[in-house]
């Protein structure tokens, strides 16, 4: 059975990311450090999934003869459908509990409540308004383009959660599945999956156009810087990482990337 960098299975490895990350049907046979691990650094995988299913969505609506924005509209869903809306969820919360301006104790307490405040309604808000708009940007440019930017955005959103899980980052609280995977995926690990991804999404680029190459390439570096600042104020405000601050990074990686896939 082949294995990953962490020592477990790459299946076991693959149902962790998948069965964590998305609503599609697969069983996690592992819940342990080294089963984090590997589905961490396998989480790319799961966004690009997500993405290539955004992706399909957008160009049969197209096909059939949709605008440019009903597609967009509907790329923009597929990925909150296959999460059940965890990743906005959890950027609703993260923007209510850094909203508060309250202490690390009372802010975690906020986000754990069931309900959304005002911090959580606007941010969503533009989000999904700057996502529907960069999407259909892309498709009115070429229906080539707007694949691309459906496939990068979410494979970039995983590619957050990567490097989030990072040695070093720590968990803000002792359960759920911020503290299951912080601090499990090695820097060195981290960094070789994000060159991967950004390797992958220029040559996914280059099938577009020369400056596409560039372009999908740099969507994936500003993703990852955007993500790192927001982890970064998250560790400094809540003593560590949530499931939420990782809802949050998928969301504000994806967004970065489709703004930028958007410009020129």
């Amino acid at each position: 059975m082949p294995k990953t960098a962490s020592g477990v299975s790459l299946p076991d490895s693959l149902r962790f990311a998948f069965g964590t990350l998305t609503v599609l049907p697969v069983e996690v046979t592992r819940w342990d450090r080294d089963a984090a691990r590997g589905g961490m650094l396998c989480a790319p995988l799961a966004g690009l999934v997500v993405g290539a299913g955004a992706a399909l969505v957008g160009v049969t609506l197209l096909a059939m003869g949709s605008g440019p924005l009903l597609a967009a509209v509907a790329t923009a869903a597929v990925p909150a459908a296959l999460t059940r809306g965890l990743h906005l969820d959890g950027l609703a919360d993260t923007a209510d509990g850094l909203g508060s301006g309250k202490p690390a104790e009372d802010a975690l307490q906020i986000m754990k409540q069931s309900d959304i405040g005002p911090f959580g309604v606007i941010t969503l808000l533009f989000v999904l308004l700057a996502q529907v708009a960069a999407l259909a940007q892309a498709y009115d440019s070429s229906w080539a383009r707007g694949v691309l930017a459906a496939v990068v955005s979410a494979t970039a959103a995983r590619l957050a959660l990567t490097l989030a899980a990072r040695t070093g980052v720590p968990a803000a609280r002792p359960e759920g599945l911020g503290a299951a995977v912080a601090g499990a995926v090695p820097r060195r690990g981290a960094l070789l999956v994000a060159a991967a991804v950004a390797g992958a999404a220029a040559g996914g680029g280059a099938l577009v156009g020369t400056y596409d190459l560039v372009r999908a390439a740099v969507a994936v570096a500003a993703s990852c810087l955007t993500a790192e600042l927001l982890l970064r104020h998250c560790v400094r405000r809540f003593g560590g990482v949530t499931g939420d601050v990782f809802g949050g990074l998928a969301e504000t990686a994806a967004t970065t990337a489709l703004v930028v896939l958007s410009l020129g």
